[in-house]
């Protein structure tokens, strides 16, 4: 399944992605660009929640420009695979080796807002993110990197902790979301 297809065929969990499901169709509709960063106003990203084999840690790091600990995860920079970006963007920041996805489908899907920023001495203006998050399991006894250019600390963290190490109120919502929608598989 194309990843526009797995974007309509996905079943909201609540009330902000049945919203941001929408508002995500219609600018993957609007802007033929959107899998690339030469979309100033939005572009897909794709994150990862990455769970340990019991599922009582989450994978996270330690972001540079939000100085929050946060999920990985990227820019799509044209790659249509959607699981491939987020798995991707799991092993480069965090250093691991060998992740799987627990389910091939997406496990949850959020626009994004992202405030102006300076990356790389160059100015990003605020834009949207439609990210789609893809939940991935990983052996927390595997050795963890940083990726010193966009974070300062990888580290497995309690499952119920990982809201509470985040500083940024938005994405609080969304990883709580993530760990109930995690409660019931």
């Amino acid at each position: 399944m194309n990843w526009i297809d797995e974007i309509r065929n996905y079943t909201p969990f609540n009330e902000q992605e049945e919203q941001d499901k929408k508002v995500a169709l219609d600018y993957i509709t609007m802007f033929p660009n959107i899998l690339t960063r030469d979309n100033d106003f939005a572009h897909m990203t794709a994150s990862s929640w990455i769970v340990n084999k019991d599922r009582s840690k989450v994978l996270m790091i330690y972001h540079n420009i939000y100085q929050s600990w946060a999920w990985t995860g990227g820019h799509a920079d044209g790659e249509d695979n959607m699981l491939n970006v987020a798995i991707r963007e799991a092993m480069e920041e965090t250093g691991i080796k060998t992740v799987k996805p627990i389910q091939d489908t997406m496990f949850s899907l959020e626009l994004l807002c992202v405030n102006g920023h300076v990356k790389r001495e160059q100015y990003v203006s605020s834009h949207i993110h439609i990210n789609v998050t893809y939940l991935l399991e990983a052996d927390e006894s595997e050795e963890l990197a940083m990726k010193e250019d966009e974070n300062s600390g990888v580290r497995w963290i309690a499952i119920e902790d990982a809201i509470k190490l985040s500083s940024e109120e938005n994405m609080k919502v969304i990883y709580s979301k993530l760990n109930q929608k995690l409660a019931l598989l």
